[in-house]
């Protein structure tokens, strides 16, 4: 018994924008992102009991309209006179874990090659037709599956191509993807091909939570009862949904209507003109819902705050969101009866001069971006240092702002602290830049990504296999060469190619993978010298960026002062990763071995969890390794380090060490990690190999 879609409580927008689909599965889909336990799958599959009910060519897999049938139906072809049945519309749910051939449908190539026989079975796409296709967790699926579901979205129609056959069926649905943000984002082109997205969070109203609870041990306590106290508010929504469709064809959108679409978009500067088609799609939607035959202002409104969201991001850590003055403003401006704009007299609030200078300046100084100029590198004194010579090589000799030190150990860098530095505010980082590739050695078999060498189901073929069950991807050459030489045995006549089950051939295919790349990253004092710290989060953000772009799954670990925190988790969020670095403050000793054996045991953790996501580390550090008095806090690194090369980890450490003189301390973690070093400068030149070298190939 399904939860009656009148009964959720709150989610307005999500409710809307769901039903502007049922109204006009034109509009594209929706996506509707949110927080855990807040409904969303819930209102999803309600939706399908309120939809009307379907016409189907019966004995039909795909769902054929028996007033239109599709040409090109597998099952076809179909005649008008052909058996007709009624029968709810379906809802069909996408796992996570689907294959391609799930998804759209497989030729059964066994029988085709040793029988003769052309059969398909048809997959989720041919199930949703004339439905919903709901997809749970959308971010974490496939990529090449995401945009093969969007095509067909898009198209209204599927296509299955394997070894010069070809099937196409038609497959017009209501696509709807549900995600938690914190689990990791949708690229933006995936974004922006869904229609409408929706952001939903628990309510935070007391009463509003009360009536969630009430509602729902109402339906658990007797779901019969609770849906039947709910029948006559779903079958007036039903029909409701069910005159809109009627009413749609004939909704207008007038010149001026248009007009207020295309400023509305112009205004919040999105890249194509997708934007511009999905908000008038969706407000000739919610007119039509609304019982008008006419686009108003309000309709724009109602489309635009749904269907522009996503679409102005402009760099994978920033939020979708809408700015209400700005709509507000858009709207105004391309009124017919809207005056021009010839007032002189700046807003309320703001500096006359500001912009006006002759300078092109405001005639006043240059704003401070708060990295004191292009390169994060302060003119004059910053953070209460002193502009003197000695605070401007201070650290290089061993006066770090960890605090005043006794007499180096070892190499220099193992020494004790008398009392450490106090913290320091955060930084804000550097502006990223673009990175090479760093991969991991070898050759895996994990998720779908872009960073390493990997044997995948898309890519390159690279060789064949005897298939341990059914063949899903042939290699035809190898199948011809394994039954080549037994044709005379088996008695050929003709000029066929008798082939049996054990001449075929299973195509292996070499990708890429996604990896988990957990960052370690040094807090310490020594890393706030010289605001270092700012180049360093710079760098990370770009690592992150790039962790971004190939679909990895990221942690980070930060250590400073006495030990080392698991500050981020391993996930998809990206985002969480780039917020908790730049609100990460310095200051403090430098527990470097600590936070190795911290990531030690997290990726040890992690290799149970998910064992064919190889990992990548790396250690962003000047080397440095200092602590309570006693001990040699150095050696207790190398012995760190030593475990996670025992271990094969792939490692990178990142050498942040500045200044005339350095210790090259990084380098000596490298060697111990059997890891390639690199300076901080280099992450972004065009040398960087960015091949991770295993510790065999260090040794």
């Amino acid at each position: 018994m399904t939860y009656p879609f009148g009964a959720v409580v709150g989610m307005d927008d999500m409710r809307l924008a769901l039903l502007l689909n049922a109204v006009s599965p034109a509009v594209g889909g929706v996506l509707v992102r949110g927080e855990k336990g807040t409904a969303k799958s819930t209102t999803v599959r309600a939706l399908a009991a309120v939809l009307p009910p379907v016409d189907v060519v019966a004995g039909c897999r795909f769902a054929c309209d028996p007033a239109a049938p599709d040409p090109e139906c597998p099952d076809g072809p179909h005649s008008v006179d052909d058996r007709a049945l009624t029968r709810p519309a379906k809802l069909v749910e996408l796992p996570v874990g689907a294959s391609e051939d799930r998804l759209v449908g497989s030729l059964d190539l066994e029988r085709a090659l040793t029988e003769g026989v052309k059969s398909f079975e048809p997959g989720l796409l041919a199930g949703a037709h004339r439905g919903v296709l709901y997809v749970d967790e959308v971010n974490l699926l496939h990529d090449h599956l995401v945009d093969l579901l969007l095509d067909a979205a898009a198209l209204g129609r599927a296509y299955v191509e394997r070894e010069g056959v070809s099937v196409r069926h038609a497959a017009r649905f209501l696509l709807v993807g549900t995600m938690n943000p914190e689990e990791g984002e949708l690229r933006p082109q995936l974004l922006d091909r869904f229609g409408l997205t929706v952001e939903v969070a628990a309510p935070r109203d007391a009463d509003l939570r009360a009536e969630v609870v009430r509602r729902r041990f109402g339906y658990d306590a007797d779901p019969a009862a609770f849906a039947a106290a709910w029948a006559d508010e779903e079958s007036a929504l039903a029909r409701q949904i069910a005159d809109a469709r009627a009413r749609l064809p004939r909704v207008v959108l007038s010149d001026a209507a248009l007009r207020q679409v295309t400023s509305v978009c112009a205004a919040f500067d999105v890249d194509g003109l997708r934007a511009d088609l999905v908000t008038a799609r969706a407000a000739i939607a919610h007119a039509a819902w609304c019982g008008r035959t006419d686009v108003t202002e309000d309709d724009v409104r109602v489309a635009a705050r749904l269907a522009l969201p996503h679409r102005r991001r402009r760099n994978p850590f920033d939020a979708p969101g809408l700015d209400e003055d700005t709509l507000d403003q858009a709207l105004e401006d391309s009124r017919p009866d809207s005056p021009p704009d010839d007032d002189p007299t700046p807003p309320e609030g703001t500096d006359p001069t500001d912009g006006n200078g002759p300078d092109g300046n405001g005639g006043g100084s240059a704003p401070d971006d708060g990295h004191g100029g292009e390169h994060g590198r302060s003119d004059g004194p910053a953070d209460g240092q002193s502009s003197g010579p000695e605070s401007d090589h201070a650290g290089e000799h061993g006066r770090e702002d960890d605090g005043p030190t006794t007499a180096p150990r070892g190499e220099g860098g193992g020494h004790t602290e008398a009392a450490p530095a106090p913290e320091k505010a955060a930084v804000a980082p550097d502006a990223p830049f673009r990175i090479q590739r760093l991969e991991v050695p070898g050759i895996g078999a994990g998720a779908a990504g872009r960073r390493s060498r990997a044997r995948s189901e898309r890519g390159r073929v690279v060789g064949s296999t005897r298939p341990e069950g059914s063949v899903t991807r042939l290699h035809l050459v190898d199948t011809v060469l394994a039954a080549a030489p037994h044709q005379v045995a088996r008695g050929r006549s003709g000029t066929g190619l008798r082939v049996e089950r054990a001449d075929l051939r299973q195509a292996t295919l070499e990708g890429r993978e996604g990896n988990l790349v957990l960052f370690v990253v040094d807090a310490s004092g020594s890393m706030g010298a010289r605001s270092r710290m700012a180049a360093v989060k710079g760098a990370v953000l770009s690592l992150l960026m790039d962790a971004y772009q190939r679909r990895d799954k990221v942690g980070l670990i930060t250590f400073r002062g006495g030990d080392a925190e698991l500050t981020l988790p391993p996930t998809w969020s990206v985002e969480a990763a780039a917020a908790r670095l730049t609100s990460l403050p310095t200051g403090g000793r430098t527990p470097l071995a600590a936070g190795l054996l911290r990531a030690h045991e997290t990726l040890r953790l992690e290799r149970v969890r998910d064992p064919q996501r190889r990992p990548l580390l790396v250690v962003v550090t000047d080397g440095r390794a200092t602590g309570p008095r006693g001990g040699d806090h150095l050696a207790d690194a190398r012995r760190a380090a030593g475990l996670l090369a025992t271990a094969g980890t792939a490692s990178i450490v990142v050498d942040c060490e500045s200044g005339p003189v350095r210790l090259g301390l990084a380098a000596s973690l490298g060697v111990s990690l059997g890891a390639r070093t690199m300076r901080l400068e280099e992450l972004g030149a065009e040398a960087l190999s960015g091949v991770v070298r295993s510790v065999r190939e260090a040794a």
